[in-house]
């Protein structure tokens, strides 16, 4: 409970943070008709949906279990770093767009302004993203939120670079080459977020988790001949859970090997919510755990 108050603490000052910035960039690139500042205030919008949404997500998915819904509320923060990343992909499609239009037709530019509002950018993303890092591994939504607030710090970093090449040279065109590796960085964030995602929600096997070496553990357990039916999924992130069915020995203890079971797939795999169902290749009494 302690970690999810911190997540909203930070996601709540980079929320502030980057909505007041976006509404700054948004207006200083249409002063100064740069794509790149442009382009990084749309993201900076989509930046603010995604840290409210983050923000509603951790609400959400506190909440405790109810009739209906026996788990509770963990995927809230799943469904919500899915929206995050498919956001992303929307950016990148109307960076792209803009920056092959100026391309074709270069638009002068006022880059000592571009210049001043950039690197204003940076700093706030440069905190934004201070104030996320510490715990960005703690929840896919959260790092669905540091990956945005990532994305716009390299935009903005794009912008500075911009401007300064303009200012040397004179060359226009580098407003729209740097939107264009804007929407590179974006997009491959994006698709990061979006794959992940959606492991989660189709239960792949954890990525930490080798489900054949899994097997093979439960299966020296003492007493045990076989695992069968052996399923491991997601729920949120760094929430676990596991579902199989163990053949044991007719004379074992079910109870005994339950527990070093599940005390296995605990330290291991880290694995905390397990299902087992025993079974004996000749009459005996069955036995199951819910962990």
């Amino acid at each position: 409970m302690h970690e999810r108050s911190q997540d909203r603490r930070a996601l709540r000052w980079a929320l502030g943070l980057t909505a007041v910035f976006s509404v700054v960039e948004f207006v200083g690139g249409w002063l100064t008709s740069s794509l790149a500042l442009l382009s990084d205030a749309v993201h900076m919008l989509t930046d603010v949906a995604a840290l409210a949404l983050g923000l509603f997500a951790l609400w959400v998915a506190n909440r405790p279990p109810s009739a209906n819904k026996t788990f509770g509320y963990y995927r809230a923060e799943i469904l919500a770093a899915l929206a995050n990343g498919v956001a992303l992909c929307l950016v990148v499609a109307f960076i792209v767009r803009e920056a092959i239009d100026r391309l074709s037709a270069e638009k002068p530019v006022d880059p000592n302004g571009m210049l001043v509002i950039a690197a204003l950018g940076l700093g706030i993303n440069l905190v934004c993203a201070w104030l996320l890092a510490p715990d960005r591994e703690s929840s896919l939504n959260l790092r669905a939120a540091f990956l945005h607030v990532l994305a716009d710090l390299l935009g903005s970093l794009g912008a500075v670079a911009a401007a300064v090449v303009i200012i040397a040279t004179g060359w226009y065109a580098a407003d729209a080459v740097a939107a264009c590796a804007i929407a590179v960085l974006v997009l491959i964030s994006s698709w990061q977020l979006v794959r992940e995602s959606l492991d989660v929600l189709m239960e792949a096997v954890p990525e930490h988790i080798d489900l054949e070496r899994l097997r093979g553990e439960m299966e020296q357990v003492p007493g045990t001949r076989r695992v069968h039916d052996l399923h491991v999924w997601t729920l949120t992130t760094g929430r676990y859970a596991l579902s199989a069915h163990a053949v044991i020995d007719a004379n074992a203890s079910g109870d005994t090997i339950l527990e070093h079971m599940r005390e296995l797939l605990a330290t291991r795999f880290s694995v905390q919510h397990v299902t087992i169902q025993l079974e004996c290749d000749r009459p005996c009494e069955p036995e199951s755990v819910h962990a």
